[in-house]
Order: structure tokens, then C-alpha cells, then sequence
């Protein structure tokens, strides 16, 4: 039961990226954000719109390619900040907490704050058009673990002749753990703001203890707002388990994720998204509340757009296991996001 409570905990965050870009002051729409409608969903209207724009590349000005390189860099990376924006791409996400404990001194008295919990997530997104009016945005996150855990070791005896267990075997538990689709809903809009609903899907294709071993289900939500050089909003969603082994402890949990991002030029940005859980099924304390934040940048290697970014975040509010907070103080999540733009042609 522990084991799978971290799970549910782990979080965040690392990485940064260089790469080449154009001044600040070639980049005219960092400074007027009415050249350049920040509208919902579409990259592929985003992109189009910054290579149509008569202050950018229509006009008698002959904007040199660099310039509208940086244009395009600066598109990109604010599509890399909407979850639904219509782009296909695959974030690796890296999350390290060192300093976890693998089990409460409660139940293994030698066990020590020595250990790291990994969590590398990849979550490939594709959008498909239904209409002129709807999109739908897929997300599946697959979770590959590196879990601190234990077995008994050797058995000890009492002098009243009961057993007890005098060793535990401490070791890293890797494998899968339980993949999560979830479908976005998003309407076409004109103007600042967008939204996405739809449902939420965790299956149990993690064994013991790196998955819950159940079914889950439930509401998923996202709204972005994206102006001049900000793109904010957030993401919530909650799985209640429907399904599954018996055995096995019911699954009721919340994940919260806001985000604030503010871009700079050449495809620098800072950037605010801890990701917060609750489990409504701990008896104990189940929220995990990080605070931090982190810097990133969208550069192309060779041909390939790619975004990358380095959080760090303190954990300050973990989730308790019999009373004894286990989880590390700090997170830290790296990605490395692969973009796959295509723009429609005329």
C-alpha cells in the first residue's frame, strides 16, 4: 500500500536546452502582441498566421529568413505550452525524488531517507479534427517506474518464540505501471481563451506494486488562456476505480496542474506547473502540494523542433503512511519534447 501511495505522489521535473535564435529586437511580435492573434487550439493557424502577417513577412520590408525563423520559434513554443493545442508531439518526461524513504520506520525501522524515487513518463499527444467546430485531443501518458522497495529478509525469532522479520531487503522496483489515456474535447474558438473536456482512463498494466491493479475512470478538464507573451491555465482530472482485483485497494484520487508561462525571446521561457495530487483514500494525509518552478527553451536540432525544460520543486505538503512522511523534499523533472508541426497548405 505504500509503495503504490509514492506512485501516486511522484512528481516532477529537469531539464534546459541551447540553441541558436535572432535578437530581441528582430522579433516584432514579442513586442505587439496585435500582430499576432494568440488564438486557441490550432498551430497550424498560429504558424501560418505569424508567415502571413504583413508586419512579419508580407510586406515591403523583406524580412530576412532569421527573423521569420524567430517568429516561428516563438509560435512553437507557446504550442508547446498548451496541452491542447492541435500539434502532435511526445514529451519524455524525467521525475526525480531523491532523499525517499522505501517504508515507513513503523514497519522497517532501519529503513532510511537514502533512496530515489524515477518516474519517466511518455505521453504522446495527437489531435484529430472531427469538424470545422470540434477537435479531439489525445493524450496518453505511459509511465515507466524505478521504485524504492522492499522484501523480507531474514526472520528473526522473540524470546517468547514468535517470528519477526529482523531484515528487510531494500532494493530498486522497475517496470510499466499503469498507462492513462485521456481525450480532450475542444471546440473552435475565436479569441484568447480556449477550453477541453472529456474523459479520463487509468489501466491496470503495471504489476504489483508499480500499478494499483484496478480499472479507473473520470472527468478530465483543461482551459488555456494565451496573451502577448503569457500562456496560462490548468489542467484537473479524478479517477474514481471500477474494476479490477479485489484485492487490491480502491483508487480515488485527484490531479490538479496549473501552469504559468512567460516566453522570451529566442525561444526562452519561464515557467510555473507543479503538478498536485490528492488520495482521497488515505487515511492519513494524501495531498502532495510541490512548490517551484523552472526554465525552458524551443530550439531545433538539425530539422526537428524540440522543446526542453528543467523544474525543480519543493515538496511542501507530502503524503503521510502510517503518521511518517516518506516522500523526498525536492523534485525534479526534465523534458525533452518532440514537435511535429504541419502546416495546412493553401
Amino acid at each position: 500500500m505504500s509503495a503504490r501511495l509514492l506512485i501516486g505522489s511522484a512528481l516532477a521535473s529537469l531539464l534546459a536546452a541551447t540553441g541558436s535564435g535572432v535578437r530581441a529586437e528582430e522579433q516584432p511580435f514579442a513586442a505587439s502582441e496585435s500582430n499576432f492573434d494568440l488564438s486557441p487550439l490550432t498551430f497550424n493557424a498560429l504558424l501560418a498566421q505569424a508567415q502571413e502577417d504583413p508586419g512579419v513577412a508580407g510586406s515591403g520590408q523583406g524580412v530576412v529568413a532569421s527573423e521569420s525563423a524567430g517568429s516561428s520559434q516563438e509560435a512553437l513554443a507557446k504550442a508547446a505550452q498548451n496541452p491542447i493545442a492541435s500539434m502532435i508531439s511526445i514529451p519524455i518526461q524525467w521525475n526525480a525524488t531523491p532523499g525517499t524513504q522505501w517504508a515507513p520506520n513503523a514497519l522497517d525501522p532501519d529503513a532510511k531517507s537514502n533512496r530515489t524515487l524515477n518516474v519517466v513518463n511518455i505521453q504522446p499527444v495527437y489531435p484529430f479534427k472531427l469538424s470545422d467546430d470540434w477537435t479531439m485531443v489525445t493524450r496518453t501518458i505511459i509511465p515507466f517506474l524505478g521504485l524504492p522497495f522492499g522484501e523480507v529478509g531474514e526472520i528473526g525469532m522473540s524470546p517468547l518464540g514468535e517470528p519477526y522479520v529482523e531484515e528487510w531487503d531494500q532494493y530498486q522496483k522497475g517496470g510499466i505501471g499503469d498507462i492513462n489515456p485521456t481525450a480532450f474535447f475542444v471546440p473552435t474558438l475565436k479569441g484568447n481563451f480556449t477550453f477541453g473536456v472529456g474523459p479520463t482512463v487509468s489501466a491496470p498494466t503495471g504489476e504489483k506494486p508499480l500499478g494499483s491493479g484496478k480499472w479507473s475512470a473520470g472527468p478530465a478538464a483543461v482551459g488555456v488562456y494565451t496573451k502577448g507573451p503569457w500562456v496560462v491555465g490548468g489542467l484537473i482530472n479524478n479517477l474514481w476505480s471500477f474494476a479490477g482485483d479485489d484485492d487490491r485497494a480502491d483508487v480515488n484520487k485527484m490531479l490538479i496542474q496549473p501552469f504559468v508561462n512567460y516566453n522570451l525571446p529566442k525561444g526562452w521561457y519561464l515557467s510555473f506547473s507543479p503538478i498536485i495530487t490528492a488520495d482521497w483514500e488515505n487515511d492519513d494525509q494524501g495531498w502532495t502540494v510541490p512548490v517551484g518552478g523552472g526554465i525552458g527553451r524551443v530550439f531545433k536540432l538539425g530539422k526537428q523542433p524540440i522543446n526542453a525544460s528543467l523544474h525543480a520543486y519543493y515538496n511542501a505538503i507530502k503524503p503521510e503512511i502510517g503518521g511518517e512522511e516518506i516522500m523526498g523534499d525536492w523534485t525534479i523533472r526534465t523534458q525533452i519534447q518532440f514537435l511535429i508541426p504541419t502546416v495546412a497548405k493553401k
